[in-house]
């Protein structure tokens, strides 16, 4: 007879995104374009363990060590990550908005000191959409559902 197994939560993807020393001006530049809510951030040298001191870059200690916010419905986490240079190559975040206009607004203000890679246009898949890169170099894509 088969025994029975506690469930199990549920599994979950979250982006995690590593800055290079860049997190604050990040998280502080998606609050402004995309009104995200920082919900925890902690500093190396608030680790309730030690960090060694080999493993970070000198001055890391007031550098984000973790971070979760969010965007709408979505939770990202980020951090600076140890000294490493940011390299945000082989994805793409896609944020659906409800308008045009919430499309418009959010592709300008990524678009403001990044590059934008496709206009904002009508597609056959959505009213509005357009792919941009952001200040960070963080790929995303912005769209209405048609």
């Amino acid at each position: 007879m088969p025994t029975a197994s506690a469930p199990q939560p549920p599994s979950f993807v979250q982006p995690y995104l590593f800055f290079g020393g860049r997190c604050d001006e990040a998280l502080a530049f998606y609050q402004s374009a995309l009104g995200a809510q920082v919900e925890f951030l902690m500093r190396y040298k608030e680790s309730p363990e030690p960090i060694p001191p080999d493993r970070l870059a000198p001055g890391y200690a007031e550098k984000v060590m973790h971070s979760t916010f969010r965007i709408g419905q979505t939770a990202l986490m980020a951090s600076d990550g140890c000294g490493e240079t940011a390299n945000f190559s082989g994805f793409t975040l896609s944020l659906t908005v409800a308008t045009p206009e919430a499309a418009a607004q959010a592709f300008n203000a990524l678009a403001d000191g990044g590059q934008v890679k496709m206009p904002l246009t009508k597609t056959f898949w959505s009213k509005c959409f357009g792919m941009v890169a952001d200040r960070f170099g963080v790929d995303w894509m912005i769209s209405v559902p048609a």
